[in-house]
């Protein structure tokens, strides 16, 4: 009886556990920084006239640009997302891009003070994409 009460308990515990996502994570961020390197060249993203906000949430992302002077180069998506030490993985489920749509984006994160800072690859054979990436965020609320 006493070695079924304590498998039914840490049965009950087990299920209960569920993995934490750092809060460190959790915000809404303005990205300050974007550089692109592929093939042979790098090209830093120019921020002077755009706002790029990212939005996280214990299981969800949302992210958009913006111009200010215009929807021209407007664009956005949002999905879900797993956080595993500095492994962070984005699944994009919505977005005004349909070659991206349901695609796996892996990075690797780190945060200094109210700056998150993510970098890798991003390879979408279908869309041509090639290019690894680093963007650097700060926490704006």
């Amino acid at each position: 009886m006493k070695v079924l009460m304590l498998f039914l308990l840490s049965i009950a515990l087990y299920s209960c556990h569920q993995k934490q996502v750092s809060t460190h994570m959790i915000g809404s961020w303005k990205m300050v920084y974007a550089d692109v390197l592929e093939d042979d060249s790098i090209q830093t993203k120019d921020l002077t006239h755009t706002a790029f906000i990212k939005i996280i949430n214990q299981t969800h992302f949302a992210f958009f640009n913006q111009s200010e002077h215009g929807n021209d180069l407007f664009y956005s998506g949002a999905g879900t997302y797993v956080l595993e030490d500095n492994t962070y993985t984005e699944t994009l489920d919505y977005t005004t891009d349909n070659h991206l749509k349901s695609q796996k984006f892996i990075f690797k994160v780190q945060f200094i003070g109210d700056t998150l800072v993510q970098s890798g690859v991003e390879q979408i054979e279908t869309a041509g994409i090639n290019r690894t990436i680093t963007e650097k965020y700060i926490r704006i609320n």
